[in-house]
This record gives structure tokens, sequence and C-alpha cells, in this order.
């Protein structure tokens, strides 16, 4: 495979929501280019970027491929990514690694969710957004409206470089703005097209667009706006050679139109890319940080290695997959890198060209390319890789935090080894997967992006890893306290023939504020309790407290005085203390109108205006409290104080209640008093559980 300079490289991520087209319009660009012989499609699971087992079961791209082809001597590196921001780390690493963002909107279902984010982490990488109106072969469908549309979400510079003549059943012509051409594509899935001169309305249009055009490109460079106003105008030449600069600037926003079911305007798209599209040259320095966490910038034409691990999967065949892009120098077959995060040399044994499952080697790659490599020792998402002389680390996506929780129940004991490896080794591919074995509750919970990730992520647990399991809600951790003071004095006396156990403990609590813990003091007076035994009451009220009186969970924010007692000179120790202490403290403690506290999370919702009214009322059945009210974006946002216990799924209600356009972030904020009816209902489940365990 040839190798290609970094200005004739097109690095971009195709990205949009669900059911946009995105992974058709990826297979459409490797059939113009030759390299299938015919369009696959998502119903047949026949598609070349959506090959995994998963996806062809679920009929929707899960994973982010990667995919290359030539066109015009340009390499195109073609990242197609999921639309379900439960998978949003896949477009989040595409993004991250791309020269400008291929955005597809669909001309029936509008502008989803899934656009609006990936639009916002296009503008927050600093890269270029091109848009494309696809399925204009379905009936029912209005490009101006689509257009209209895009530009009051997006801007009004979003302009039109091709227009549908035909929109709907049998769309087969577009109008070429930039050449001022009808083109007239074959529905065969070819891609192939003729062309002739616009004339009539036609012509009128792509005239009055070339004058709005000329403006856009004008007011990208000081010299050409100069010239505009010297001559009223530019020329044509000057036109095309200020498109490029133009559209880097965001000056306007390129918008297509295409029919990915039929290979229909998708041609002349890639002459597009090719031409005026982003190259590595347009973006030639990337931050990062030295080996003294000092941040530098790193060249393109820097000339050691320096390159990003964007995504790692494993696969049954190949084993550990590592997807990167080399920002600086070239990387060949055989040669040793340094991963500056792990601080591991690793060698490259082999270097690939992807096209979903299919594989082309490569001996070198240059910088600004994209490919993958197998079988790392220790590499992962988000890693770098560069010259061990000159350690640097690029930094790293930051991905959103997760929604939607649930807890692992093995259905078979002695497999907890293998699920401990399983959760790791996903985690290591997904970023926005995470898990954490509580110890407190007992308790593996796993956290995601969504309902379906979740499900997902169960599914290669099982297939992967040979584990059963369910996922079921995960317990909350509640914790108790007291609201007045209590005492209690406690006589541990035990013989059993032998060496016996005494202690005699007093003891008073009162409740702390809230948040301070748990204090322990000891007010002694006398020789009644050698001061030796105070470590031992400690321990036992720590034990208590760890264990819990009233249902099991953590006792937090009082205050304990040991304050007399009584002890043996023969059977008193450590052990009677610990006891005597354990024992007086959970005496005090029902004595002091003791509570249950719950913890609330601050949650954060974004909604369309018209879903206000359904949220609100869904956040004050779950006991929900506001905090306050706002807009941006031409989105609602709502936060309020809610309990954790409400928020089980609560992701899958809001996006029921929004039409999938909802989203929320949650963080623990506090805790309060339970309200009583449901302490009594926590507290009677917990001795249920209590009793069946001693049964069984």
């Amino acid at each position: 495979m040839k190798t290609f300079l970094s200005k004739d490289i097109r690095n971009f991520a195709i990205v949009g929501h669900a059911s946009a087209g995105k992974t058709m319009l990826s297979e459409c660009m490797l059939a113009c280019a030759g390299v299938i012989n015919r369009l696959g499609s998502v119903a047949a699971g026949s598609t070349v970027s959506d090959y995994h087992a998963d996806e062809k079961d679920r009929k929707i791209s899960i994973h982010a491929s990667l995919l290359h082809a030539e066109w015009l001597d340009k390499k195109f590196n073609i990242i197609d990514t999921p639309g379900y921001l439960d998978f949003i780390s896949e477009g989040l690493g595409a993004l991250r690694v791309a020269d400008f963002a291929l955005v597809v909107v669909n001309a029936f279902h509008g502008i989803g969710v899934g656009t609006d984010q990936v639009w916002k982490y296009a503008t927050q990488y600093g890269i270029p957004k091109v848009i494309v109106i696809n399925g204009l072969d379905k009936e029912h469908v209005d490009f101006e409206a689509s257009l209209q549309l895009i530009r009051a979400r997006f801007g009004d510079r979003a302009f039109p470089l091709a227009i549908p003549v035909n929109a709907g059943p049998g769309f087969n012509q577009v109008l070429d703005v930039m050449r001022s051409e009808v083109i007239t594509y074959q529905t065969d899935g070819s891609g192939k097209y003729s062309e002739e001169p616009a004339a009539g309305d036609h012509k009128a249009r792509v005239s009055q667009l070339h004058s709005q055009l000329i403006e856009f490109i004008a007011e990208s460079d000081d010299s050409l706006l100069e010239k505009f106003f010297a001559q009223g105008g530019l020329s044509e030449e000057e036109m095309r050679a200020g498109v490029h600069q133009a559209v880097q600037k965001q000056s306007f926003i390129p918008v297509f139109c295409t029919s990915a079911e039929t290979n229909v305007g998708v041609a002349r798209l890639m002459d597009f890319i090719a031409k005026y599209g982003s190259s590595p040259v347009d973006r030639a320095k990337i931050e990062a940080i030295d080996a003294n966490d000092s941040p530098i910038s790193i060249a393109l034409e820097h000339p050691e290695p320096v390159l990003y691990v964007f995504k790692t999967m494993s696969e049954a065949q190949f084993g550990e997959l590592s997807f990167f892009r080399l920002y600086a120098g070239s990387v060949r077959v055989g040669q040793d890198l340094y991963n500056s995060d792990r601080k591991i040399t690793e060698r490259f044994g082999q270097i690939y060209a992807l096209n979903g499952k299919n594989r082309v080697s490569a001996e070198s790659l240059n910088a600004g390319d994209i490919g993958a490599t197998v079988k790392l020792k220790d590499t992962h998402t988000g890693n770098t890789l560069c010259n061990s002389k000159n350690p640097v680390t690029l930094l790293k996506v930051q991905y959103p935090k997760p929604n939607i929780h649930a807890a692992l129940r093995l259905k078979s004991k002695g497999e907890e080894d293998k699920i401990a490896t399983g959760l790791s080794a996903l985690h290591e591919e997904d970023q926005t997967f995470l898990y954490k074995v509580d110890s407190e509750l007992h308790q593996t919970v796993i956290s995601g992006q969504g309902e379906l990730h979740l499900q997902v992520i169960a599914a290669r647990l099982r297939s992967r890893f040979r584990v059963d399991f369910d996922l079921i809600e995960p317990k909350v951790p509640y914790r108790e306290t007291i609201k007045g003071r209590g005492e209690s004095k406690y006589r541990h006396k035990k013989q059993t023939g032998g060496a016996g156990q005494f202690a005699e403990v007093w003891m008073r609590i009162e409740p702390k504020e809230r948040d301070s813990g748990i204090e322990f003091t000891e007010s002694l007076t006398g020789q009644n309790v050698d001061r030796t035994f105070v470590p031992s009451v400690e321990k036992g009220v720590a034990a208590a407290a760890r264990e819990g009186i009233l249902a099991g969970y953590r006792i937090v924010d009082l205050k304990v005085d040991f304050y007399d007692g009584k002890m043996h000179p023969v059977d008193s120790k450590d052990i009677a203390f610990q006891i005597a202490g354990k024992e007086a403290f959970k005496e005090a403690f029902l004595a002091a109108r003791p509570c249950m506290l719950e913890p609330i999370c601050v949650v954060e919702i974004r909604m369309p205006d018209e879903c206000m009214g359904n949220v609100i009322g869904d956040l004050s059945s779950r006991r929900g409290k506001i905090l306050g009210m706002d807009s941006a974006d031409g989105m609602q946002i709502v936060r309020a104080n809610v309990p954790q216990k409400e928020l089980y799924q609560y992701s899958t209600v809001l996006r029921s209640l929004t039409g999938g356009r909802g989203l929320h972030t949650e963080d623990f904020s506090h805790y309060e008093e339970m309200p009583k009816e449901l302490e009594a209902k926590v507290v009677a489940e917990s001795k249920k559980a209590k009793e069946e365990t001693a049964q069984a």
C-alpha cells in the first residue's frame, strides 16, 4: 500500500443522530472509489463498517469503524460512528483525531439530539463541519425546510453547494452550485452520473447563490475582501482559491444533498472533500505535556513519531486492535515506541489500513495518517506512543459522566475473577463505561451512557468472558444517625470455666452537624477504667458504626463520649471492652431518636421547551426539588435535587418523556433525613433480608 503526504490525506468522522444514514453514506464512498462492487445494506447486515455480530443483530452501529479509500489522488480516512448517545465515546474518539466532521442530517427526521451533541463536540475540538442532508429519495421530504431548520439551529452560514432538483421517490438530479451544472445520477448504487449546464430557473438560482458564496469567501480573508470591494466581486479562480480557507474558518458551512440508499449526490461530495476538505496540514500543531508536565506543542513536521490511540477493541481473530492517528514523524513495521502513559516500550509488529474487518498491510505511515496495529502489550484508549528519549503525552478525550447504573448479580459462585477481568478489559476499550466494587454494599455496580449501552456491555461480558449474571437495581448507600442525646451503661460479663471476660462501659452520644463523621472522645476520671482500654472501646464503636443498627447502614454525624465504666483486674481485656463498647453504643444510639439519611443528587436536565411540563411533573413524582431553570442553545435547562433512590433508570424515562431529546447529568450532593414512611420500609426490608440470610 502506498504512503501519502500529509497534504494529501483527508481524515473525517461521519457523525449525526441515529438512523441519519451515516453507515450507508460511508458505504457509498467505498463504492464510488471502487473499494466495493455493490452497496451492502444495514438491514441485511452486509455493510463494510457494521461488521460486528452485535451490530448485525441490532441493525445499528455500535462501534466506530475505520475505512479508507482513494479519490482524486487523495487518501480518505473515514470514521463511521454510531448515532446513539449510548455510544458517544466512539464519536468523541473519532472527532478527536478527525480534521473535519461530516455531519449527516436525515431529511425526514430532522436534527436529533445526537446531532446537537456531536456538533458541540466538533466545535470544542475546533474542527470545521460539512453538512449532508440525506434521505432525499423518501416521500414528504423538503430540502428547503431542512436547510432552514439547520440554519435556525447552527447559524445562517449553512450554505447549500448542492440542491436537489427532484427530491422524493425517484430522486436522481442535483444542482451543483459551484459548477453551475445539473448532475443526473444513476440509481443503481454505482454513483455514476452525467452532467449538463444549468439553464432557466436553475441557472438563475445558481447565479443568486454564487453571489452569496463569493461574499462568504471574501469575508474569510482580508486580501480577498480588498479585491472584492476593488473589483466589485471575485473571479471564479479567486473564489475557488478561497473556498478551502473559508471552510477552515467556517465563514460558511457547506451543505450537500444525498440519497445514501441509492448513491445519489455522493460522488460530488467526495470531489469537494478531495479538493477543498481539511488535511492534517490545517491543524499542524497539537497540544501535549512533556516529561516535566509542562505544556508544549507538537508540530506535524516534528521528526520523531508521536501518535494517539483513539480506540482499542478485542477481536477474536486478531486479538486487541489499536486504532491510532500519527501526529508527527513516521512509523514503520518493527519500530519500538514508548508508551508515555504506561511507561513501557511497545513494538509495532504490523501496521494496517482498515476497511471494517478487512485489513491492508502497510510498511509505514506518514504524519497525519490514521491506521491500526495489533497485539500491543499494554496500550489502551487514550495512550500516547512516542520516542523514549523525548516522551510527551497528548491531551486525552474528556468523556461525559455516566447517567445510568446497574448492579451485577452472579448466578454462580467462583466467577468473581472472570468478572473482574472482563470489566477491566471492557473499560479499557470504552472509557464511558465505568464500574466499581462497592465494599460497603457488597455489590459490583456498572455505569454507562444509557440502557442500551449497559445491555451491550452485559452481552459482551457474557459472550467473551463466559459469565452468567443478572442486572439488578443497585443498593442505595443510606446512612444512619441520631436527632437527640442518648446514654447507656453496658456490662459485658462472660465466664467459661477458664479466664473470663469483664468490661463495663458508660457512654453518652449526641448529634453533630451533617457530614462531620463520628467523633470519639473520652472524659474518664479516677481509676475505674484503665486508659489502655480506651482504644478498645473506640474499636467497638467503630465496628458498630460500620455495621449499622437500624437497617445495616453506616452510622454518621454524631459525637461519642466514653465517660466512665468498670474493670476487673484479671478478666478485663481488649476484646471485652470492644464488645462492651459496641453494645453500649447500640443502646445509646437507640435511645437518641435514631433516623435514616438518604443520598441526594443534583440533577441537571436539558430538554426542548415543549417537554418542560412532563419533565417537571415527573420530577415532582420522584420527590425532586427544583433549584432553578435556564435556557441555552434552544434548550431548557432544569436543575433539581432528587433522592438517589428515585433515579434508577431515569435516563430511559427522560428519553421517553422528551422523544429522545432529553439529556441529564447527576452528581452526589448531600445527605438528607428520609421521610418516616420510607424509612420504615427500608428498615423492614433490611430485617427481612437478615432473617432470610440466617435461615439459609
